[in-house]
């Protein structure tokens, strides 16, 4: 099975357009390509109560970054620092780079 092409790699830069968290930006930590979802560093926490354990004998309450739908986010220009779509187009070397939709520039 072909693997899914999505507009957002681990690294990039993103704006989240909807939900919680709107208008806010920051890193992607991972891709969930099976699940369509990715997460967000400093984003859309959520609380997450842990049991006391071996290591952590208080146990507590953790905040933690959820996933958040691909569809709700867009990836930042690097050039002129606003959210763009992107596209795919080859680039000098004969390769598939994405590119900004906006300015024109690869990403």
């Amino acid at each position: 099975m072909a693997t899914k092409k999505i507009h957002i790699k681990t690294g990039d830069t993103v704006k989240i357009i909807a939900g919680n968290s709107k208008g806010k930006t920051g890193t992607v930590l991972s891709v969930l390509i099976d699940k369509d979802r990715a997460i967000v560093e400093g984003q859309n926490l959520v609380t997450k109560h842990r049991k006391p354990s071996a290591e952590n004998p208080e146990g507590g309450i953790d905040k933690i970054e959820a996933p958040i739908h691909i569809s709700n986010l867009m990836v930042v220009d690097p050039g002129n620092g606003e959210a763009t779509r992107t596209g795919r187009k080859l680039n000098d070397d004969g390769k598939l780079q994405r590119y900004s939709k906006k300015t024109g520039d690869f990403i």
